[in-house]
């Protein structure tokens, strides 16, 4: 049994939610403690008291959008069909990103930099990713560096959401052009390099 939730616990979550709203839908340096507090209905000392400082509270909203996107991604089955799992993954990834609008923007909308350092961790969500392409390679399915294949999956993929959350893509064209060109992707990596 987990341990009964507290008045912080309750504030820490109003914090967390209004930071997570803000951060997506406004400048980072616009945003100040005292706004932060007065959207979650508290004073600017519990942002203190219960994160230490306004990045502490940034770094917990990207914490919690890193492992929520890395546990949609790692909830995906491993088949004998590595395509078809990159193609359950980034069906995944569209997913979480369009449930988690403001999660997902703040993870890569700029407000924290993404800093693709080379390192992945045990729950980074690029793992999954990078386990099925590993066995897609093995299996001769994709011809090419991992990381190569990984970073031309996530650009499609980040591109295709982005716009879709923007509003640039009515549901038809979004549904159709996520299917299309997240296979022709694939097919692209599938293609024997010419030398």
């Amino acid at each position: 049994m987990g341990r009964p939730r507290t008045n912080d616990d309750a504030v820490k979550e109003r914090l967390v939610a209004s930071a997570t709203e803000m951060f997506a839908t406004h400048p980072r340096d616009s945003i100040t403690v005292r706004a932060l507090a007065a959207a979650a209905g508290t004073a600017t000392a519990a942002v203190y008291s219960l994160f230490g400082s306004k990045d502490a509270l940034i770094g917990e909203v990207r914490n919690r959008a890193v492992a929520g996107l890395f546990q949609e991604l790692s909830a995906v089955p491993a088949s004998d069909e590595p395509l078809a799992d990159i193609y359950g993954l980034a069906v995944a990834y569209r997913h979480w990103g369009r449930e988690h609008r403001h999660l997902y923007t703040v993870l890569f909308g700029g407000v924290q930099s993404f800093d693709p350092s080379g390192v992945v961790g045990t729950g980074d969500p690029v793992r999954p990713l990078l386990e099925a392409i590993g066995r897609a390679l093995s299996a001769s399915a994709l011809v090419g560096d991992a990381t190569s294949i990984a970073l031309s999956i996530w650009v499609t993929l980040h591109g295709l959401v982005t716009l879709e959350l923007a509003g640039a893509l009515d549901a038809a064209t979004a549904e159709s052009a996520f299917r299309s060109t997240v296979l022709a992707t694939l097919r692209g990596w599938a293609m024997t390099p010419r030398t």
